[in-house]
């Protein structure tokens, strides 16, 4: 018998035996194990159960007068905690191990107590520390109960955090992936915007300032440009009548051009006198193309002859075309000329883009008649193939009558190169009518704008030893004095150029020139015409030709 009490259970006793410590730390008092029924009875109705735990407490329910009251720690249930919590399989090992132990004789049996109801697990308040101004009781921690509470729904929770954060994630790369497409969007309009303004800037169309390759145009333009030049004749096998225009591929620009010329335009004929240019083509056109370089200063490389049924076929050719239409042009039907109308991008046959060609209003000027020939040319331009090859097959299919100077391949490549430009627009491709005054001559504008600009027309590269092209202008107001004069450019060798009148009369006469070179000549030129040599000055020619002559009332014929 162990005479030591507990001082942690008010209800132990001296009479039990100790036999051992519970998982806990508290003491674990035995039974005898052969003992008549009635004790076994009475033990159980003295000694309850202690529920908070699960297994036997093997306190003694009577008798608490005879111990200390145990201090009162409260009622507070602390959840448990897993390494701290209960241990069922621990409890049932020692509930087997306990019964196999000797235990001592039960006490004297006490009369039947009422069973008391289970107890619920007390649980100490924390340790006070001597802060608190009391002492601190000294407790251990198998005094604490921790009871475990598993979660049954761990699983599902889990689960449902690995939805959430791979919704999460899914939803993060959806909006990373956002982000880059508008970043590289941005990117590529930043790159369009800036290669845009690069060309614009290098192209030199943007406003207040030049770029590299206006430059080089502009450059390539001041400097000597190759040019290749054919002459059309247009005949209107009908109605009768010529029209004459230029077809100029700037080579060095790459630029196209059409020069509609005046039939009233003056050209020399091989006597010295002056013919007016559509005369000169209905008389058969022999030397019209020198007479034209020798006026315009140019270098004409061939002549095509168009009668208007060949041009009604090359329109059908190339499937017709489109063009803007200034004028409604009335049917002929005992010429079966059907009627073209009035507006925007009207579509015309050959028939219709011939009777629109030729068309000339009564009382109209003829530059209007030749602006509706270079619409009606710029549209077939524009539908030439671009191959020089397939170009040249509508050429030969169109049954052209061709001038011996000027085959069917030099044509075709030609046409393919201008109807490329064409096809660019007016940037790389224009039409002009040669302004000529009354008298057939060149007016001041017409020289400086057109024939400068866009024919080439210049006498600077004259080759050595040849007879220069002398200009003459009358500012006399005395015509017996030009002629007198242009008598003795011709009687001198030298090539006649027709100036005309100019605008106002001057006193004394000037002689012109314009390239260094040209010096030496405009000086043997004064002394033919009986000048000193101080009329001669260099200056711009206000007639295309190497050498201009103004005369002024202080010229008098000898």
């Amino acid at each position: 018998m162990n005479d030591r009490q507990d001082p942690y259970d008010p209800y132990a006793t001296h009479e039990q035996q100790l036999i051992g410590y519970d998982a806990y730390g508290r003491p674990v008092y035995g039974q005898v194990p052969a003992q008549p029924a009635q004790y076994e009875q009475a033990y159980e109705q003295q000694y309850g159960y202690d529920q908070g735990y699960g297994q036997q407490a093997y306190y003694p329910q009577q008798q608490p007068q005879q111990q200390p009251a145990a201090p009162d720690y409260g009622q507070q249930e602390y959840p448990r905690t897993p390494g701290y919590g209960y241990d069922t399989q621990h409890t049932q090992q020692s509930q087997q191990w306990i019964p196999q132990q000797a235990a001592p004789a039960p006490p004297a049996p006490a009369p039947a107590a009422e069973p008391q109801p289970p107890r619920p697990a007390q649980v100490p308040e924390p340790r006070r520390t001597e802060e608190d101004g009391q002492d601190a009781p000294d407790y251990r921690t198998e005094q604490f109960a921790f009871i475990d509470q598993p979660d049954e729904d761990s699983e599902d929770v889990i689960d449902w955090l690995k939805f959430t954060e791979s919704r999460t994630e899914r939803r993060e790369e959806a909006r990373r992936r956002g982000r880059n497409r508008v970043v590289a969007l941005i990117v590529v309009l930043a790159l369009f915007v800036v290669g845009g303004a690069g060309y614009l800037w290098y192209a030199g169309k943007l406003p207040f300032l030049d770029g590299p390759g206006q430059k080089k145009d502009t450059a390539a333009a001041a400097g000597p440009q190759k040019r290749d030049m054919i002459v059309v004749h247009l005949h209107n096998t009908k109605k009768g009548g010529t029209s004459t225009a230029l077809l100029v591929d700037n080579v060095t620009t790459k630029k196209g051009a059409t020069v509609l010329l005046p039939n009233t335009l003056g050209v020399p004929k091989d006597d010295g006198t002056a013919a007016a240019l559509g005369k000169a083509v209905e008389d058969g056109g022999v030397g019209v193309r020198d007479s034209l370089d020798s006026v315009l200063g140019t270098r004409i490389g061939g002549t095509w002859r168009l009668d208007t049924p060949f041009l009604e076929n090359l329109v059908e050719l190339v499937g017709g075309i489109e063009t803007d239409t200034d004028v409604a042009v009335p049917a002929d039907d005992a010429a079966k000329i059907p009627a073209v109308g009035q507006g925007p991008k009207q579509h015309l046959s050959g028939a219709m883009a011939v009777a629109y060609a030729t068309y000339r209003g009564q009382g109209e000027p003829e530059a209007k008649q030749l602006d509706r020939l270079g619409k009606v040319l710029y549209g077939v331009l524009r539908k030439v193939p671009g191959d020089a090859k397939s170009a040249t097959v509508t050429v030969e299919s169109m049954g052209q009558i061709l001038d011996p100077s000027l085959n069917a391949q030099a044509l075709g490549a030609l046409l393919a190169r201008l109807g490329e430009h064409a096809k660019e627009g007016t940037d790389a491709y224009r039409t002009d009518v040669l302004a000529v005054k009354p008298d057939g001559t060149l007016t001041d504008d017409a020289n400086k704008n057109v024939v400068k600009e866009v024919l080439g027309g210049s006498f600077t590269a004259a080759q050595a030893g040849t007879a220069p092209r002398v200009g003459l202008k009358d500012a006399t107001g005395d015509d017996r004095t030009q002629v007198a004069a242009k008598a003795a450019l011709l009687n001198g060798g030298y090539t006649f150029v027709d100036g005309g009148k100019a605008d106002k009369t001057q006193p004394a006469t000037q002689i012109t020139y314009q390239d260094d070179a040209q010096r030496a000549k405009a000086v043997e030129v004064a002394k033919t015409l009986g000048l000193p040599e101080t009329a001669v000055k260099k200056g711009e020619n206000a007639v295309n030709a190497d050498v201009v002559v103004t005369l002024g009332k202080d010229y008098k014929p000898s």
